[in-house]
């Protein structure tokens, strides 16, 4: 009875998440941590554990599809996970072997369109899981759904490093002018990227860091970040549709924040095109005999009254009228603030 109360109210709580969101990320990052605590906890062993969150991966999969989010990147495998015993990483990789080809065979993938690309330094992986991925990455090639990236043998550092020595040489060579690289340089000499920067960040089993995975990516773009408590394998629908009002929650903030900078800067402008207007009515006014109305309609807001005041003419116009942008200037002072 309190199991079936339990998934009640459950469900009750994921419809009301799922009306709280209206704005979904393109592109989620997951931390998968905790799988060898789970299986520890219960007295199991580590590849117990990894299983287990391998049937969360598949479940996470329908939840992007339900939601609409366009790209997945799971950090399956670091290259500090290396440093892991041999009893530990030869089940981890014929796990990984085997779950990129059965998932490169599942009617669902190629129903749902999920294209997979592993990125990192696969070369680094044993040979049988090199052509895993391989396999995959064929067998998914043409469809355009949905992205799926697989981190293997991945490191956020190495990422960068490797980048910025692949651009040293090519300056070296004299392929590549100093003055000429760029964001784009960059991303060209990375591995093979993820399509978008990354929205959100969701890391597992307790840990609020995030493990120097895709900083050029994240970081870069100022992803939004979840923590949650429970384990990969305990990883829920309930958490996952929180971390995405998190980011619907932080877009929210930035949109409000840069709304503020954007009208802030609009005033700015016109401030200094205020005193400007002032200043050649000003010179104008010495230089040529000109009607005084003529120029004090010219001016916007409380200039009019202090140039019609030089001029010894009597505004009605309230001294404190703002000065209001038109459409366009809006839009384009809009586009420079963000």
């Amino acid at each position: 009875m309190l199991d079936r109360l339990r998934d009640l109210t459950e469900r009750a709580y994921r419809r009301h998440l799922r009306r709280e969101i209206e704005d979904v990320p393109a592109h989620v990052a997951i931390i998968q941590d905790g799988n060898r605590r789970y299986a520890r906890e219960r007295g199991d062993d580590a590849p117990d554990g990894h299983r287990a969150g391998a049937a969360t991966t598949e479940r996470v999969l329908d939840w992007c599809a339900d939601l609409g989010v366009a790209e997945l990147t799971l950090y399956a495998f670091s290259t500090e996970n290396f440093e892991r015993p041999d009893d530990e990483l030869a089940p981890l990789f014929d796990l990984l072997e085997s779950k990129l080809r059965d998932f490169a065979d599942a009617d669902r993938v190629h129903e749902q369109g999920v294209r997979v690309r592993a990125i990192g330094d696969v070369d680094r992986l044993p040979e049988r899981v090199r052509e895993a991925v391989a396999y995959a990455e064929r067998r998914t090639a043409d469809n355009d759904q949905f992205t799926l990236n697989v981190a293997l043998a991945y490191g956020g550092r190495t990422e960068l490093l490797d980048a910025a020595r692949a651009i040293a040489r090519d300056v070296e060579a004299g392929d590549l002018a100093p003055d000429d690289v760029d964001v784009q340089t960059v991303e060209d000499r990375l591995y093979d990227r993820p399509v978008r920067d990354v929205d959100l960040i969701v890391r597992t089993g307790g840990d609020e860091r995030t493990s120097n995975f895709l900083p050029w990516h994240a970081n870069g773009n100022e992803a939004a970040v979840y923590f949650c408590a429970p384990y990969w394998p305990e990883f829920s629908e309930v958490e996952f549709l929180r971390a995405i009002r998190t980011y619907q929650s932080r877009e929210e903030t930035w949109r409000r924040a840069r709304t503020e900078r954007a009208v802030a800067l609009v005033r700015a402008v016109a401030e200094v095109e205020i005193a400007e207007a002032h200043a050649v009515a000003g010179r104008l006014r010495d230089r040529l005999s000109v009607d005084a109305d003529a120029f004090a309609a010219a001016i916007p807001g409380d200039s009019r009254e202090r140039i019609g005041a030089e001029n010894g003419a009597v505004r009605d116009t309230p001294a404190d009228t703002d000065y209001k942008a038109s459409p366009n200037e809006r839009d384009s002072e809009m586009e420079s603030a963000g």
